[in-house]
């Protein structure tokens, strides 16, 4: 079952335009979560945001951030620096009619969320979310409300890759399934691969005695043969063959698809 109750930053692209002060007003009274983009961030970290018709939105230091936080009890700089040009969620907390200023916290839309995943969501839940960052051990996937979640490199494919960023690129939309979730900090560990598709739901994408084409993936050791991927979580094996290199895409013919066994024998050719 998927579940989406929060919604990725940036996930829509969209820019609320507050163009009255009923709207802020009304936004205010509601706790509506409105999204912007973050134009510029101040001396003091402060992030400022375009609402609309003259009026700047700012979100002081201090409701920038409800996770990632330093021992006084605010955001590390990097975190306020490194959100300028980037969606961010947030709810009206004041409004400085003499300044033209609304308040803004994105800490509150943060804050919820946390709430939601230590509470809430489930082990094997299905997970929107968009790819943050990538590190050589694994992806941070945004999964609502700024809370961020990993997925380790060996959640990303069945075949053995070396950089997540095979798998997966900065900005990308995907579903996840919520492998774990510490529910005291509200850490949450996440699998790619298992939204892939079963092997079952692969190997019928292929027939016995065809051709196509895959990318080597591993060598045994031994030399007894070759990993191919035939598609993202879907691997077989051909006989070893000198001069292959990780990554190379070769042209593969399928000799045997053993369902029972959940394996399938390749021969490559050139």
């Amino acid at each position: 079952m998927n579940t989406f109750k929060f919604i990725p930053e940036g996930w829509n692209n969209e820019i609320t335009k507050l163009d009255t002060v009923e709207d802020i007003k009304d936004c205010q009274e509601n706790q509506t979560t409105l999204q912007g983009l973050v134009k510029s961030c101040d001396e003091n970290y402060n992030l400022h945001i375009n609402l609309g018709k003259g009026i700047t939105g700012i979100i002081p230091r201090q409701e920038v951030e409800a996770i990632n936080l330093e021992e006084t009890g605010l955001p590390k700089t990097n975190l306020c620096t490194g959100k300028v040009h980037k969606f961010v969620q947030f709810r009206i907390k004041d409004v400085q009619q003499d300044k033209n200023n609304v308040i803004l916290s994105r800490k509150e839309v943060q804050q919820d969320a946390l709430n939601w995943v230590k509470n809430e969501l489930q082990v094997g839940q299905r997970v929107e979310g968009i790819v943050k960052n990538i590190r050589p051990y694994g992806a941070f996937i945004e999964i609502g409300g700024g809370v961020v979640g990993l997925a380790h490199i060996e959640d990303l494919s069945i075949a053995r890759i070396k950089s997540p960023s095979e798998r997966l690129k900065i900005g990308q939309k995907v579903q996840v399934v919520v492998k774990s979730i510490n529910r005291d900090d509200g850490k949450v560990i996440l699998s790619y691969k298992e939204t892939l598709g079963t092997w079952e739901e692969n190997a019928e994408k292929f027939e016995q005695g065809t051709k196509a084409k895959g990318i080597v993936r591993e060598t045994e050791k031994n030399k007894n043969g070759i990993f191919i991927e035939l598609t993202p979580n879907l691997v077989g094996m051909s006989e070893y063959e000198e001069g292959l290199e990780y990554g190379q895409v070769v042209d593969v013919y399928i000799k045997k698809i053993d369902k029972q066994k959940k394996k399938i024998k390749l021969s490559i050719y050139k």
